[in-house]
């Protein structure tokens, strides 16, 4: 069974995600992050599976969605958290 996992954007990650073009290119950006959020949620934090996939400190993580759009985050610092 996996854990669950609480998904929370910063402001600025909030305010930077709702400026993205949705330009109705199929996948978009935000179709890219929203999944990344849903597998987050259900698996963790610990994204083996994407693109560029790493980690770069303790409990900082970051992967490509595209290529010219690094994502970076966060577990424990209000922005992913695990529900016990």
């Amino acid at each position: 069974m996996s854990q669950k996992w609480i998904v929370q954007l910063s402001r600025d990650a909030e305010k930077k995600y709702n400026k993205l073009k949705r330009n109705g290119s199929k996948p978009s950006i935000t179709d890219v992050i929203n999944l990344l959020i849903i597998e987050i949620r259900k698996e963790g934090p610990y994204r083996n599976n994407w693109s560029n996939y790493g980690p770069l400190e303790e409990d900082a993580f970051h992967c490509h969605l595209k290529r010219e759009h690094p994502l970076l985050w966060h577990v424990g610092k209000l922005l992913i958290k695990r529900i016990n």
